[in-house]
């Protein structure tokens, strides 16, 4: 190999370990932040699931959940259990199933019935909690993604610098080399 040639390798290696350092780099802090900020929120929200195996988290209907029994919400994964395992069970039963846009609709057709009016004010506030709930959950998992990606690259970078060294390895070596001349086709001298 040339050497302009090596040094364009060069040249090319660090600036791609660069970028990957730089990308990894802020994945992490992507991660971090995202997870972070879930915690800190959902922490600040007070969530607490039921004590396993109490009234409010009977162990035969919600035996998923009986891991999380006592415990407060504080991230992605728990709050996809209260959204969808604790909140939206109960909402299932505040009106047969029916979600808040088909009761809503009902209480519009008959504005006098106050019970469908309170089933319209639970099932309008469950869902927004159970939304809230899955949007946090949602945002941790590519927090985890984040992270995930983060370490592909930083094993990307060190892949390259491992290749950088080999190839400063094989420019010293060669710089190195004793050099035998081609002795070849050339007459010799023969001294008596």
């Amino acid at each position: 190999m040339t050497t302009t040639m090596r040094r364009r390798v060069f040249v090319l290696q660090i600036g791609l370990i660069g970028i990957l350092v730089f990308c990894a780099s802020f994945l992490f802090w992507g991660n971090s932040f995202i997870h972070n900020q879930i915690s800190t929120e959902l922490t600040n929200q007070q969530i607490f699931f039921p004590a396993a195996g109490s009234a409010g988290l009977p162990a035969v209907e919600m035996a998923d959940l009986q891991q999380y029994g006592g415990q407060q919400v504080v991230n992605g994964d728990m709050a996809k259990a209260y959204a969808n395992g604790f909140i939206g069970r109960h909402l299932d039963k505040v009106a047969g199933g029916l979600t808040y846009s088909q009761v809503s609709a009902k209480a519009q057709a008959n504005p006098t019935d106050t019970k469908i009016a309170g089933q319209v004010q639970t099932l309008f506030r469950g869902e927004t909690l159970r939304g809230l709930l899955l949007n946090a959950y949602g945002w941790w998992t590519i927090g985890t993604y984040a992270l995930y990606a983060a370490i592909g690259l930083a094993l990307a970078a060190f892949a390259v610098l491992g290749a950088l060294a080999f190839e400063i390895f094989l420019a010293i070596r060669d710089t190195r080399k004793v050099r035998v001349p081609n002795l070849v086709g050339r007459p010799q001298r023969v001294t008596a």
